[in-house]
């Protein structure tokens, strides 16, 4: 299993920033191709925020390119650098990872899609 933890969530004024951290961790975690940053706002579906793959390719939102950063460490965590924070950008944003993994003999693959508890951000006007 690939577990994920996210902090750097808090409330913040509009046009502040905040920085999230996704930490993976488990015997999995050489698996994954893909991780990034989600957000679901209440009483809306969850949404894609960045993602970024093992090669680099980042991947954003319309609403936020230009103000958000999706980021990697040599330590496999994952960060959000969020800048010019809107009030519409209040929601709670999950962390990702996504891979595959070989589960048998015959070489079958198995795609995982793996969530973090979620980290609070509020922007207020």
């Amino acid at each position: 299993q690939v577990q994920l933890v996210e902090s750097g969530g808090g409330l913040v004024q509009s046009g502040g920033s905040l920085r999230l951290s996704c930490v993976p961790s488990g015997r999995r975690i050489s698996s994954i191709n893909t991780m990034g940053w989600y957000r679901q706002a209440p009483e809306k579906e969850r949404e894609l925020v960045a993602t970024i793959t093992t090669g680099g390719y980042t991947r954003y939102s319309d609403s936020v390119k230009g103000r958000f950063t999706i980021s990697r460490d040599n330590a496999n965590r994952v960060y959000l650098q969020m800048n010019s924070l809107k009030p519409e950008d209040t929601a709670i944003y999950y962390c990702n990872a996504k891979g595959r993994v070989v589960v048998n003999v015959e070489g079958a693959a198995a795609e995982f899609d793996r969530w973090g508890q979620g980290t609070q951000v509020t922007v207020s006007s």
